[in-house]
This record gives C-alpha cells, sequence and structure tokens, in this order.
C-alpha cells in the first residue's frame, strides 16, 4: 500500500482542506487506534514525505485530465472540480452569495502589502500617495490583512500584512506565488528616524540636533507625493458589483 493512495483516499473524504501536519497526526492516530501492521508502518510518517508524496499525487491528477485535480491552497490540499464544469456542479449544488468585490483602491492597498509587509498604514500612504484609512479598515473587517506587531518606529505604529485568507481568496499555495512584481519592490519606502535624546527632552528630533537648538524644530513637510506602482497589483479576481472610487481619501466602502 503506497502512501499517497493513502493520503487521497483521506483527502477524497475530508469534508475540509487538510495540511501535512494534519495528515501526519491522522496517520499516527490511525496506526495507534489498530493492531494491522501494515496500518501502523505509516506511524511515523514524516511531514516531508507526505509533502512529496502529495506533489506527486497532484501531477498525476493533472497529467490524467480528468474533471478534478488535487489542488494546494494557503498550505492545505483539496479536490477541487475544474473551472469548466462549474455551470453543472451550480445547478447541483447552488451558488453560493459572494461578499461584494474589492475597489479598486482596496486592490492596490492589498497588494502593496502583499509584497511589502509587514509595512504601516504610512508606508502604505507613501506608496499610494493617498489615504488608505477606508480601505484598510474594509481589508481589515474582510480577514484579508490582519496586524502582525508593532513597527520599531516613534510612537510604535501597527504593522500589517496578509493573512491565510489572502491566500484562499486568490487560490494560492503561498506567498512566492505571486506575480513578480518588481517595480512595486523597488519603489522606496521613508522610514521614520527614532527620536533622540538632547537637553532633558527626549522627544527633541534629530534635525534639531544637528542644528544645536534646545527646543523642537518646526514639523517636517508633509512628504511628496509618491508615484502610483505601476506594476501589477497582485492577482485579480472575478466578482460581481462595482465600488465607485472618490480621488483622494476614500471614505470606508460598504460592506
Amino acid at each position: 500500500m503506497e502512501l499517497k493512495f493513502i493520503l487521497e483516499s483521506i483527502l477524497f473524504h475530508a469534508q475540509k482542506p487538510m495540511n501535512a501536519g494534519e495528515l501526519k497526526s491522522l496517520l499516527a492516530a490511525a496506526a495507534a487506534n489498530t493492531e494491522e501492521p501494515e496500518v501502523r508502518t505509516f506511524k511515523k510518517t514524516s511531514v516531508d514525505d507526505i509533502g512529496k508524496a502529495l506533489e506527486e499525487l497532484e501531477k498525476e491528477h493533472a497529467a490524467a485530465q480528468r474533471s478534478y485535480r488535487l489542488a494546494c491552497v494557503a498550505g492545505a490540499w483539496q479536490f477541487v472540480s475544474e473551472p469548466q464544469y462549474a455551470p453543472w456542479i451550480r445547478t447541483l449544488v447552488g451558488e453560493k452569495a459572494r461578499p461584494p468585490r474589492l475597489s479598486q483602491p482596496a486592490l492596490e492597498t492589498l497588494a502593496i502589502t502583499a509584497y511589502r509587509q509587514p509595512l504601516t498604514r504610512a508606508e502604505m500612504e507613501q506608496i499610494r500617495g493617498v489615504s488608505v484609512d477606508g480601505v484598510l479598515q474594509t481589508l481589515l473587517e474582510r480577514g484579508l490583512v490582519e496586524a502582525v506587531g508593532r513597527a520599531d518606529a516613534p510612537g510604535r505604529p501597527m504593522n500589517y500584512g496578509t493573512t491565510v485568507a489572502f491566500l484562499e481568496y486568490f487560490g494560492l499555495r503561498a506567498l512566492d506565488e505571486l506575480p513578480a512584481a518588481d517595480e512595486l519592490r523597488r519603489i522606496v519606502v521613508n522610514k521614520p528616524e527614532s527620536l533622540q535624546t538632547a537637553n532633558g527632552l527626549a522627544t527633541t528630533p534629530p534635525e534639531a540636533l544637528a542644528e544645536g537648538a534646545a527646543g523642537p524644530a518646526e514639523p517636517a513637510a508633509a512628504a511628496e507625493g509618491m508615484p502610483t506602482p505601476s506594476a501589477e497589483p497582485g492577482p485579480t479576481t472575478q466578482a460581481t458589483g462595482a465600488e465607485a472610487a472618490p480621488s483622494g481619501a476614500e471614505p470606508p466602502p460598504t460592506i
């Protein structure tokens, strides 16, 4: 009995996608609940062996050109139907209500987050050149973006990154499957300098220190408008409906 066929049978009957760690635990549990030598053989199967077996199975299903295939999305494996058979499957099981599609500003902000994570809201705004308060809130509510700690900068602003739901939304196995966007990665984001101490004031800006000023310096000028990235803003998705995106700062879109 081959490991890949055992995994195939498990995934065929699974009610949800399963990752290699879950499959390893299931193999160990099955071995602990039986005295059959053949079953106990797979008790200590490693995650690497499971991964290799699944990848081999994935290639075999793709080569067979059946109406379904094995796919890995967000690190979890499942059987999926080929898109061209959707009309008949939709008639059989019905169609799930889909959330409103993301607006273009939301997609741009999501792409910036995906390629440059972790980054702060201010850094997103430097790259886009406009406020992202509304679209960032939408992405947080949709579970596509999450807080991933605080930046090492004055005020300790929150850093943001993408979630597992982001990978599932775009059907990606991992972030390294994102399309190339070298231009977006090359855009320089100015990190705020750490504040230094002088004359007993812990909040004296660095420019005041350079000038020997004892008091606080004038507020720094706002960052010049950053160019909108011309590279592809990450993967896109088919959806219905449209959201109007006013120029400049966008109010929170309706979910």
